[in-house]
């Protein structure tokens, strides 16, 4: 593809996203599509010569567009949002085009500079302390841009570990850092992302899932008690995790108290969780959850989760560089060079290589300003509240959650497969996508404004829809409370089958004794791991319903009669 080539099926791409934007509304969600299926559509080979720019274009039309997830969809209330804009997607092009490999100041001066200067921004639009900002006066921090949370955790995690161990060591330099690792320990609430757990097995280190209070908030008392049990044993407690916005329910730890208790202890590092809800900070109403930030050692953010900032792109802030840099750096004489007052961001991370990711986080400032990003989270927040006060107004429904930010966590007062079948019904439609989470021992729906323009009219429409599959769960679960008769030329609705329930509504219901042989112990959130629902009861059930079934042999059956999942585990 040559240059002028270039030009024109570049205007051609820009048609074709601005169309998809403007018509994405039209588009399915979600697809209902199995594992494989794009094989099936696909060559086995590679082609030999070069194919025409349309029929590829043709092709994302036909094989991958409906079989997407549109995260950007006005009826996208799954997860936390994708942030996108525009001039985010402008400033990607950009960047991709320029191409620059960001590891040094002097391979990117430029892309360097604007990155420190871009996070500096970012931390006073967001009133953090100033000792995170590179420019304040006597400040030791700064910032860097990572790949996502789960990175910047790790890094951080990283810094903590190395820290801890030079302190173990003392004068004994000889002694190897993996003799010190079964000594350390990290904590974090049980409702803290996986990416925490991630971390601690790489850094193969103790990872204490603490409880949280009655709201699901992790409280200082807590982690106390727990650090103190440790230090008994002669054990070091070294790093500890606190939430703002946590995934299940968009809760917000107590800052102070946990912070406080870390003061307390010298060698922990304190590490402020804020990927989806840090962002909201931006507004000085909700700055009162940042309380007890001045106590963290480092706190990051996701500007591609709520600042309109396409994927990937998270913001780190650490209170010394210099701990970082002094975990992390490597310095080979061909990386070396004359400006060593300058910044590197390849001792801030994992890989070398690094894209310019300031460039896209700088147009959307530049475009939208404070005010406009402001409003743009405002809208969030007022159409959150009002999907909680549509939902507390139907005495059938409950909300489970403090709705702070953009997310409602709501269910039928109904048993928890009734909320399964619910949730099922919902994106088995394809018109809708929402995810589930367990928020205080109850199995609820997420709802989460997602959409850049969303309005009161999606919202309103989004909860007629799922009265409309409430109606119809109640109808086929509960058929003795519904008191309305159903006309003679509707069909009476009928129960999911299982295979369908549990992979619409990401659950699966195992035995204690599979729940025991998994990996994972700690069970902290992330947001996409189907729940697990430890009911044997289900189980037995589901059994002696398939043999029933089996032996009955009825053409009008309403379940499956092949083994459920939980049965072949």
């Amino acid at each position: 593809m040559n240059t002028e080539e270039f030009r024109k099926y570049g205007k051609q791409m820009i048609d074709y996203i601005c169309d998809y934007g403007q018509t994405i509304d039209t588009r399915d969600v979600a697809p209902t599509v199995d594992p494989g299926f794009l094989r099936q559509l696909l060559p086995d080979e590679a082609p030999q010569k070069g194919e025409d720019f349309k029929r590829m274009l043709d092709d994302v039309e036909t094989k991958i567009m409906p079989n997407m997830v549109h995260w950007n969809h006005p009826r996208f209330f799954a997860y936390f949002p994708a942030g996108n804009s525009y001039p985010s997607i402008l400033g990607d092009m950009l960047s991709s085009a320029i191409g620059s490999i960001g590891f040094s100041w002097a391979s990117s001066p430029a892309a360097t500079e604007l990155e420190t200067i871009v996070l500096d921004w970012y931390a006073k639009a967001l009133d953090l302390p100033c000792f995170f900002r590179s420019d304040a006066k006597g400040s030791r921090g700064g910032g860097v841009l990572q790949g996502s949370a789960s990175e910047c955790a790790l890094v951080c995690m990283m810094a903590a570990r190395a820290r801890a161990i030079k302190e173990l060591k003392g004068n004994h330099v000889d002694v190897h850092d993996s003799v010190y690792l079964p000594q350390l320990v990290a904590y974090a609430s049980k409702e803290a992302h996986s990416s925490i757990e991630k971390a601690a097995k790489m850094a193969i280190v103790k990872l204490r899932a603490l409880d949280t209070d009655s709201r699901g908030v992790f409280r200082g008392d807590t982690l106390r008690q727990a650090i103190q049990e440790d230090l008994a044993q002669g054990l070091t407690p070294f790093f500890v995790v606190a939430t703002v916005g946590t995934t299940s329910a968009c809760v917000f730890d107590n800052l102070v108290e946990i912070g406080q208790v870390c003061r307390e202890v010298r060698s922990i590092w304190f590490h402020v969780d804020g990927a989806y809800a840090g962002n909201s900070f931006i507004l000085p109403e909700m700055r009162r959850f940042k309380e007890g930030l001045e106590y963290a050692d480092s706190f990051n953010t996701n500007p591609n989760k709520l600042l309109l900032t396409n994927f990937d792109c998270s913001a780190m802030w650490v209170k010394d560089v210099k701990s970082l840099t002094t975990a992390l750096a490597v310095d080979p004489l061909y990386l070396q060079h004359d400006h060593s007052s300058a910044i590197d961001y390849r001792h801030y991370g994992i890989p070398l290589s690094r894209r310019f990711r300031a460039l896209k986080l700088w147009f959307v400032f530049r475009s939208y300003g404070i005010v406009g990003l402001q409003k743009y989270i405002r809208n969030h927040i007022a159409l959150a509240k009002r999907f909680e006060s549509l939902v507390n107004s139907d005495d059938r429904f409950e909300v489970r959650n403090d709705v702070n930010l953009g997310l409602v966590c709501f269910r039928l007062k109904q048993q928890d497969r009734i909320n399964r079948d619910l949730l099922a019904r919902i994106n088995q439609s394809g018109k809708f996508h929402m995810t589930p989470a367990m928020v205080r021992g109850k199995y609820i729906i997420r709802f989460c404004v997602t959409y850049e323009h969303a309005t009161e009219e999606h919202i309103d429409y989004a909860w007629e829809e799922i009265k409309n599959y409430a109606e119809e769960t109640l109808a086929a679960e509960c058929p003795e409370e519904i008191t309305e008769p159903v006309p003679a030329t509707k069909k009476p609705p009928k129960k999911l089958t299982r295979s369908m329930s549990t992979r619409f509504s990401f659950t699966r219901s195992v035995s204690r004794e599979i729940f025991e042989r998994q990996n994972s112990r700690s069970q902290l959130t992330d947001g996409c791991t189907p729940i697990v629902i430890i009911d044997t009861d289900d189980i037995l059930e589901s059994l002696q319903r398939a043999s029933r079934m089996n032996g009955e042999r009825s053409s009008n059956d309403t379940y499956d009669t092949d083994s459920t999942d939980e049965a072949s585990n």
